[in-house]
């Protein structure tokens, strides 16, 4: 892939799945894989029986990996979804929402 235009930490809104519309927090980019993890998004649950070392057994829930083409950057003024370019800034590759024009890393 080319230059991240999703990183870590970054504001998402969801645009198709069963969670279409929600936003979350990115925890994890897995580029090599086309992959993304979003906080409160796409959460699995893994039945388990009980073992020796979870005797009680139960549910586990977790974010499971989701596509990086099924979530677009937050515009930061109004929280839509937006498309990101890159423009240099005082000799510094920045990252800019389109639909604003207003910088995404500070």
């Amino acid at each position: 892939m080319a230059s991240a235009k999703i990183k870590k930490g970054d504001n998402v809104v969801v645009l198709s799945g069963k969670d279409k519309g929600r936003t979350g927090t990115v925890r994890q980019v897995m580029p090599k894989d086309g992959k993304i993890v979003v906080e409160g998004i796409n959460v699995a649950a893994r039945h388990r029986k009980p073992s020796q070392a979870n005797p009680q057994g139960g549910i586990d829930r977790f974010e499971a990996p989701m596509s990086i083409s099924k979530v677009a950057v937050a515009d930061p003024k109004d929280g839509k979804p937006t498309r990101v370019r890159f423009e240099e800034k005082d000799g510094k590759k920045v990252r800019i929402a389109v639909k604003s024009g207003e910088t995404i890393d500070g």
